[in-house]
C-alpha cells in the first residue's frame, strides 16, 4: 500500500492534515454556531452555510489559474497565511448577537474562503506532479487515496475537539449540555411560546431563574464554546505551515515559478505537447465529470447540514449496545490501527514483520475490549456534531480495504476505470439516503415546521458508512483523474474547476435546508436519492468517451495520435 510512493506525498498530506483538522473542527459546529450565536433560523443558516462552502470551493479556480502563471508553492503558502488571519478574526471575543460579531464573522469567513482557494487545489496539483516521474506513474490513484486517508486523520479528531470545547465552555459557566435546550432557548429568545413539555425540560436546568436571562447566558456560553473552534483552526494552520516548510526539500523539484527562469529537467520533459483536438477532448471530458461532481457534493455535504439537524432533532441522544463504542474517538483510532495491522499480517513479506503486525493487532483487540468494558451503557448526552467523526474514521479504516481490492483487480486486469468508479460512487450515495428514508419513518413535522423524533443513532452511523464508500469511489479518484487528464498548461485551472464544481454543489446544499420542516423527512431524502440516480445514469451514458480519454492520457506519446483518431 505504501510502497513505491514519493516521500513528498507524506509531507504534503500531513500539511493538509493540520489544515483540515482546523477546518473540520470549525465546520462540525458552524451550523450550530450560527444558530446559537446569532439566533438564525434553519433557512438562513442553510444559506450562509451553503454560500460559505460554495465560495470556498469556487475560489480554487482562480487560485489554480494564478498558480499556472505564478507558482503553486507560493500560492499554497499565501493561502495558509490568509486562512490563519481569517480564523483569528472570528476567534477574537465579540458580543453575543451583536453587529460587531456579525461583521467579524463575515470578514473572517471571507478570508478563510480566499485562503482555501489558494491552498486547496494547488497542494493537490503538487501531489499530482510527484507522479509524473515514470517510476511513480502507476501509483497515482493509490497515492491520492493515501493522501485522502492521511488528511482525514485530522478530520477524525475534529468533532471530538468541537464537542470538548463546547462542553468546557458550558461547564465553566455552570451549565450542562442537553440536546433539547438550544432549540428551546432560541424559541424563548425569539419570543415564541413554549409547550408544556418544553417548559418542563428547561425548568429542570433553569430552576427559578428568569427564563430569558438564563437562556441568554446558556446560549452565550454554548456559542462561545463553538467559537473556540476558530482558535483551534488558527493554531492548526500554523502547524500545517511548519510541516510544509520543514519538509519542503522532499517536493521542491515540482515547485516551479512560472514567471521565473528555473525549471527542473524533469518538469521540462514531463509534459508532452498536445494537439488542439486532444486538448479539446480532454477539457470536454473533464467538464462532463464536473457536472456529476456538482450533484455529489450537493448531496454529500448534507452531513454538516440536514444530517446534523436530523442528529439534533430526530435522533435519540443516547446509544446502547455494541455500537456505543463508536462515540469514543480513541476507540475508533485503535480500530483503525487494528485494520492496518491486519493488512500487515497478509501483506508483509518477512516473518518478523508479520509477527510485529500480529502483536499490534492483538494489542488493539485487547485495548478495544477494555474500552468497551469501561464505556457506559448507554452513552448519553450525545451532541449532534459528534456524528461527523464517523466520516473520517470510515475513510481511514476503509482506505486499505479499497486499495487491496483495486490492487487485486488490477493484477487481473479487471480494475474499473476512474470514470466508472465515479459512477459507482454516485450509486452508493443514493443507497446511503435510502437508509435515511427508513431512519425517518418515525419523524414528524408539526404545523410550525418543527421536526422531532427519536431514531436510533445506528441509522446515522450506517448512513455515514455507505456515504464514505461513495466518497472513496469518487473524491480521491476524481482528483487523480483531473491531474492525469488535464492538459499540462491548464493543470491548476482544471483542478480549480474541479473545486468550482464542488463549490456549486456545496452552495446547493442550501436547497435541502430550505425544504427542512416543509416536507416530510422521507420525501426529502427520496429527492436526494433521485438526484443521485440521475447523475449516475448520466455518467454511465458517456462512459465510453471518458474511458477513451483516460486511455489516451496514459498512453505513450507515439500512441496518442492513433487513439485520438479512434475517438474522433
Amino acid at each position: 500500500m505504501f510502497k513505491n510512493q514519493p516521500t513528498g506525498l507524506y509531507i504534503l498530506s500531513l500539511a493538509n492534515t493540520g489544515e483540515r483538522f482546523g477546518y473540520y473542527t470549525m465546520l462540525a459546529v458552524l451550523v450550530l454556531f450560527l444558530k446559537s450565536k446569532f439566533g438564525l433560523d434553519e433557512a438562513v443558516v442553510g444559506q450562509i452555510y451553503g454560500l460559505f462552502l460554495g465560495v470556498s470551493y469556487f475560489l480554487p479556480m482562480f487560485g489554480g489559474a494564478l498558480a499556472d502563471r505564478w507558482s503553486y508553492n507560493k500560492c499554497v503558502i499565501l493561502g495558509m497565511a490568509i486562512m490563519a488571519v481569517g480564523y483569528l478574526v472570528i476567534a477574537l471575543p465579540s458580543g453575543f448577537r451583536s453587529d460587531e460579531a456579525i461583521t467579524m464573522l463575515i470578514v473572517g469567513l471571507g478570508l478563510i474562503a480566499v485562503g482555501t482557494g489558494l491552498f486547496k487545489g494547488n497542494i493537490q496539483v503538487l501531489i499530482g506532479d510527484l507522479y509524473n516521474e515514470p517510476r511513480y506513474k502507476q501509483q497515482r490513484d493509490n497515492g491520492f487515496n493515501i493522501f485522502y486517508m492521511i488528511f482525514n486523520l485530522g478530520a477524525l479528531f475534529a468533532p471530538m475537539m468541537a464537542t470538548w470545547l463546547s462542553e468546557y465552555s458550558l461547564a465553566a459557566n455552570g451549565f450542562v449540555y442537553n440536546g433539547a435546550i438550544p432549540g428551546i432557548c432560541n424559541a424563548v429568545l425569539a419570543g415564541n411560546a413554549l409547550s408544556a413539555e418544553q417548559l418542563a425540560i428547561v425548568q429542570q436546568y433553569a430552576g427559578s431563574a428568569n427564563l430569558t436571562e438564563w437562556c441568554t447566558a446558556y446560549m452565550d456560553a454554548l456559542s462561545t464554546g463553538y467559537g473556540y473552534t476558530f482558535a483551534v483552526a488558527f493554531a492548526s494552520v500554523i502547524l500545517s505551515y511548519l510541516i510544509y516548510a520543514i519538509g519542503h526539500r522532499t517536493f521542491k523539484h515540482v515547485c516551479i515559478d512560472r514567471g521565473g527562469s528555473k525549471k527542473s529537467a524533469a518538469a521540462a520533459t514531463a509534459y508532452p505537447e498536445l494537439t488542439p483536438e486532444q486538448t479539446r477532448s480532454r477539457m470536454v471530458a473533464l467538464f462532463l465529470v464536473f457536472g456529476v461532481v456538482i450533484f455529489f457534493w450537493m448531496i454529500y455535504m448534507q452531513n454538516g447540514a440536514t444530517l446534523t439537524l436530523f442528529a439534533e432533532n430526530c435522533t435519540a441522544s443516547e446509544c446502547g449496545g455494541a455500537t456505543r463504542i463508536g462515540f469514543n474517538v480513541w476507540a475508533l483510532v485503535v480500530i483503525a490501527v487494528g485494520v492496518f495491522a491486519l493488512f500487515g499480517i497478509f501483506q508483509n513479506k518477512t516473518a518478523k514483520s508479520r509477527i510485529i503486525a500480529g502483536v499490534i493487532l492483538a494489542a488493539c483487540v485487547g485495548v478495544i475490549a477494555w474500552i468497551y468494558s469501561q464505556t457506559p451503557n448507554p452513552v448519553t448526552a450525545i451532541q449532534p456534531q459528534i456524528y461527523q467523526q464517523f466520516d473520517p474514521f470510515y475513510v481511514v479504516a476503509f482506505t486499505p480495504v479499497f486499495l487491496a481490492i483495486f490492487t487485486w483487480l488490477g493484477k487481473r486486469g479487471k480494475e474499473p476505470s476512474a470514470p466508472r468508479k465515479i459512477g459507482y460512487g454516485m450509486v452508493m450515495l443514493g443507497v446511503a439516503f435510502v437508509v435515511m428514508i427508513f431512519a425517518s419513518l418515525g419523524c414528524t413535522v408539526n404545523a410550525n415546521g418543527q421536526v422531532s423524533g427519536s431514531a436510533s443513532p445506528n441509522w446515522l452511523m450506517l448512513t455515514y458508512l455507505i456515504m464514505v464508500i461513495s466518497e472513496l469511489l469518487l473524491q480521491p479518484i476524481g482528483a487523480s483523474f483531473v491531474t492525469q487528464v488535464a492538459p499540462p498548461k491548464y493543470k491548476g485551472a482544471m483542478m480549480g474547476c474541479w473545486f468550482l464544481a464542488a463549490a456549486v454543489g456545496n452552495y446547493l446544499t442550501s436547497i435541502p435546508m430550505l425544504l427542512w420542516g416543509k416536507v416530510s423527512m422521507p420525501v426529502l431524502w427520496a429527492i436526494l436519492v433521485g438526484l443521485c440516480l440521475l447523475a449516475a445514469g448520466f455518467i454511465f451514458s458517456i462512459m465510453k468517451r471518458l474511458e477513451a480519454v483516460t486511455s489516451e492520457s496514459t498512453a505513450p506519446a507515439e500512441e496518442a495520435t492513433s487513439i485520438e483518431a479512434e475517438m474522433a
